[in-house]
């Protein structure tokens, strides 16, 4: 995790956050809230790859953006050799049939949809998906969560940025430059 850490972001290296730029651990086995698997499992597989689980490590960011309330992430895991890209295809293969799923979150049920997006070229391999919760008009419209799963060497990252009746982007420039570190780390 030591590691991780350090690649992550610093503070004011990310002007359009705000700060601070904290970097998280995950909670300890057990004393963090659970939820039930989703009811597809195919979806089930997509959300624990993209939350970093079955990693060996994995460090979570959060950005507060100043021309976005909602906010944004990120997650670095790293896997055991080979691990990595046996994980992306399980994500990959996941993406092929989860397109509708139900589940329970920290406001109650809910049913979400996912949507494939067109590939980035960020590291070795990348994805990008939606996954869109209907809230209703009384909400300002749809839960719209976008993610950007990128593979580089040994590690996994994972972009979101959450927005409410809108299809925002996680900043590219971010991406890419966290890419390149999670690639430089990994390198002899």
């Amino acid at each position: 995790m030591a590691q991780l850490k350090s690649v992550a972001f610093k503070e004011g290296e990310v002007p359009q956050a705000r700060e601070p730029l904290a970097v998280q651990e995950p909670l300890p086995e057990g004393s963090g809230r659970s939820f039930p698997p989703v009811s597809v499992p195919a979806c089930q597989t997509l959300i624990d790859v993209r939350n970093g689980e079955a990693s060996f490590a994995h460090v979570f960011q959060h950005f507060n953006w100043k021309e976005n309330t909602m906010g944004g992430g990120s997650t670095l895991a790293s896997y055991e050799d080979g691990q990595a890209e046996q994980r992306f295809a399980e994500l990959k293969r996941s993406l092929d049939t989860c397109r509708r799923y139900e589940g329970e979150g920290y406001v109650g049920p809910f049913e979400a949809t996912v949507t494939t997006q067109a590939s980035p070229e960020y590291g070795e391999e990348a994805v990008t998906f939606r996954e869109i919760v209907p809230m209703g008009p009384e909400n300002g419209g749809d839960r719209n969560e976008q993610f950007v799963v990128v593979r580089t060497g040994n590690t996994i990252a994972t972009f979101s940025e959450l927005s409410i009746g809108k299809d925002l982007f996680f900043p590219p420039e971010v991406i890419t430059r966290q890419v390149e570190r999670l690639r430089n780390a990994q390198r002899p």
